[in-house]
């Protein structure tokens, strides 16, 4: 222990021992004063921070809500729900710092105040007392007369007793002011370590909860990085549609949903309709109605109980209404009553009844096919009745064996599930149902999806699908997959990874080789040894070898001609025995889909179309011509019905005015006939010799030809009488083109024709 004071000196009662005390208790003072304040100061601490806490319990209670309601995506409940749980730990710290700071700070300060303080005043004031008995004893000692020697002895007796009070009062203050100065160490140095040792704790616990989070945070960080760049990229994808959309006429009327029977949601057709009520007042109220589940219903509020207009509609039957002063009325009658509703305008209302009709017979076909899977449904057609059609339905069925049977069919194109049974049939690859959905997402501009097992296949898809695959369009759209730090999802990636991985793949096309590099691979060649592909083999998809096409530079402008002399020059175009090599490096897309048109090669088409390429270029040097005219030219199906899927106009002339449907009647390709015609080619449309197709077929005695056009325009006939809304044809009608088409991609033989076979008069 420190000694501030010596007990002799006290004895003594020096002017030096004054001084010491007058420093130590203006010493004393200034300390109480500042500890004081440092409490104040300290309590005013405590409290800030318990509504710190208070406050920041608070907070994370709201992220931890925030999480619960963000459960739904991973990412976000994930976060939340890590971040809320430490910063309850840190703030559990936090409280436990405050409660000791409030017991080995606050406390002890305070004690020290009260309590050691407090006994050196009261010591302090008995010295002062003592002294001033001494100072007086003193003075009457000194006074007392010589003569007087009871007053002289009763004064001496008096001082003894002072001296001894006050040297005893002295002792005892030294001792107080001593200790005093030593525990004054004590106390303050221990209030600081535990201070610094509670902060100390505080900040270890801290840190050691964010070092847990350290692995994830960086995970985090990269996850964030990169939805900067996905979120970038979609406002800026957004911002171009904006744009774009603006530029549009935005007064049409697109309200209206397509019908869609294999809706997801189950809801196959939605929007706004006028309902007339039932009660004497007739009022009309607008509704949002919907066909779900082979009932047409609908509701007021989106979370009120939808009311059901028809139970069963399969049971009524649909029929427009001009009795109505109101336009585009429509009625839904069933046996029990009658709805009389109003659409916004004739597209809608075209559209509705449309809807359900359609609804009509999808709900008598889900009858039939309900207590089968799609899988039976092939089998027992494929082991039913014998005849053409079920011939042609069993083709349709074993669509998914046929698919699956091309290399790198096996598994989805883009993340490699096995056995995907669904495709996508403008690009000729087979998906699993994940990326199927995420295809569909795109829009029909970028994919067309189709189920192998749940919907119908016409007999030139199959061939079409057969033509290319999975194995050749990677090697297209992922050239440059091992330039790129992308990786290629797996099937067991989540959904955002694959939507991310094929919206770069087939719309931004990141791994496509990068132009002028397109059609520079190894020259196309011409052989002499024109051969033709087995029926065996073509059933089996097989690839076709590269075909030549005609030499065009050999075929005249045949405006004017007759049609003896029309098939004489299509037919005397041609081919060169000798090998030679059609190179096709350096053109431009449209060029390069022009050339490989006509030569089949279908991988090349495909890479021209994923570089941009306009499916209906039209080549000016060569009698504006497309790529479409040169397929029908070469009489390929497969390429035709490629080239459909991806947008071509069926009714596009060249510059004599004659369109695909023109060339292939002028040719005889009858299963390419078949093919426009069921893609909405113009029978009626006239060359520049003022021929239509009809007038070609029958002055080339192409019977087959001619029955396939009047059929088809009977067809449009006995629906225009029946009214815009007649079914799109009778069985009749649909089973001779499904023979056609089946024929035209099975057995092409039997539809060939040659100039030799055409009698010329």
């Amino acid at each position: 222990m420190t000694v501030k004071l010596d007990f002799e000196e006290c004895l003594k009662d020096s002017p030096r021992f004054r001084a010491a005390i007058e420093e130590v208790e203006g010493g004393v003072s200034e300390l109480e004063t500042r500890l004081e304040k440092l409490v104040k100061q300290c309590h005013s601490m405590l409290e800030a921070g318990r509504v710190y806490c208070q406050n920041s319990k608070n907070f994370v209670n709201g992220l931890r809500e925030l999480g619960h309601h963000c459960s739904n995506d991973s990412t976000m409940g994930e976060c939340l729900d890590k971040f809320s749980r430490k910063l309850s730990i840190i703030l559990d710290a936090q409280g436990e710092f405050i409660e000791t700071t409030q017991k080995t700070v606050k406390t002890k300060l305070q004690s020290f105040v009260k309590e050691d303080v407090k006994r050196f005043k009261d010591v302090r004031k008995e010295f002062e007392k003592s002294s001033e008995s001494l100072e007086a004893a003193l003075n009457r000692n000194a006074q007392a007369p010589r003569g007087k020697q009871h007053e002289v002895e009763e004064a001496s007796n008096s001082l003894l007793n002072a001296r001894r009070a006050f040297r005893k009062e002295a002792l005892d203050y030294v001792l107080e002011i001593n200790v005093i100065e030593s525990k004054k160490k004590t106390e303050i140095l221990m209030a600081m370590l535990s201070l610094m040792d509670a902060q100390a704790q505080l900040f270890q616990q801290g840190h050691q909860a964010l070092t847990e989070l350290e692995e994830y945070r960086k995970r985090l960080s990269e996850e964030h990085t990169q939805l900067v760049l996905n979120s970038a990229r979609e406002k800026r994808d957004m911002e171009q549609r904006h744009a774009a959309i603006k530029k549009k006429d935005v007064t049409y009327d697109d309200s209206i949903m397509d019908f869609n029977a294999d809706a997801s949601s189950g809801i196959a057709m939605e929007g706004y309709l006028y309902k007339r009520a039932s009660n004497a007042f007739k009022t009309w109220s607008r509704r949002w109605f919907s066909i779900q589940k082979n009932q047409l219903v609908y509701q007021k509020k989106f979370k009120e109980q939808p009311t059901v207009v028809v139970e069963d509609l399969r049971l009524c039957t649909v029929k427009p209404c001009s009795e109505q002063d109101r336009r585009f009325c429509f009625e839904v009658v069933s046996p029990s009553k009658s709805c009389l509703l109003q659409a916004d305008s004739e597209q809608q209302q075209q559209g509705w009844i449309s809807a359900v009709q359609n609804s009509i017979a999808s709900a008598f076909q889900d009858r039939r096919e309900d207590t089968l899977s799609p899988r039976e449904r092939c089998s027992s057609v494929s082991t039913g009745s014998g005849g053409v059609c079920g011939e042609q339905e069993n083709a349709g069925c074993q669509a998914l064996g046929e698919v699956q049977g091309i290399p790198g069919n096996g598994h989805c194109c883009d993340c490699g599930e096995p056995g995907p049974d669904w495709a996508s049939i403008n690009l000729g690859i087979t998906l699993c149902i994940t990326c199927s959905g995420i295809h569909r997402s795109l829009g029909v501009h970028f994919s067309k999806v189709r189920s192998l097992t749940l919907d119908s296949w016409e007999p030139e898809l199959i061939k079409l699908m057969c033509e290319l695959g999975n194995a050749a369009i990677n090697r297209i759209y992922e050239a440059r997959i091992d330039e790129i730090t992308i990786k290629k999802p797996h099937p067991s990636s989540p959904r955002q990874d694959k939507e991310s991985w094929i919206r770069s793949k087939y719309v931004e096309k990141k791994f496509i080789n990068k132009l002028p590099e397109t059609g520079r691979g190894p020259p196309l060649r011409r052989s002499s040894a024109r051969r033709n592909r087995a029926t065996t083999q073509d059933r089996q998809g097989a690839r076709p070898v590269i075909k030549p096409k005609p030499n065009r530079a050999t075929l005249p402008r045949l405006t004017g001609l007759s049609q003896s002399d029309l098939v004489k020059n299509y037919s005397s175009s041609s081919y060169k025995d000798e090998e030679e090599e059609d190179d096709l490096s350096g053109l431009h897309p449209g060029a390069l889909l022009y050339r490989s048109a006509a030569l089949q090669h279908f991988p090349v088409m495909a890479d021209a179309i994923a570089h941009g390429a306009d499916v209906n270029w039209v080549n000016i040097a060569e009698e504006s011509k497309t790529p479409l005219i040169q397929a029908a030219t070469v009489n390929s199906l497969a390429a035709c019905e490629f080239l459909l899927q991806n947008g071509a106009n069926v009714n596009q002339a060249d510059i004599n005015g004659r369109g695909p449907l023109h060339h292939a009647t002028i040719l005889g390709h009858t299963g390419l006939v078949c093919l426009f015609l069921k893609r909405g080619a113009d029978y009626n449309a006239k060359d520049n010799s003022d021929k239509d197709p009809i007038t070609i077929a029958v002055d080339s005695a192409n019977a087959d030809i001619v029955t396939l056009l009047r059929i088809a325009k009977m067809n449009k006939e006995m629906r225009e009488m029946d009214g815009g809304f007649a079914q799109s044809g009778d069985e009749t009608y649909h089973d001779i083109f499904r023979d056609f088409s089946h024929m035209a991609s099975n057995n092409p033989e039997k539809l060939k024709r040659r100039s030799t076979d055409i009698k010329i008069p």
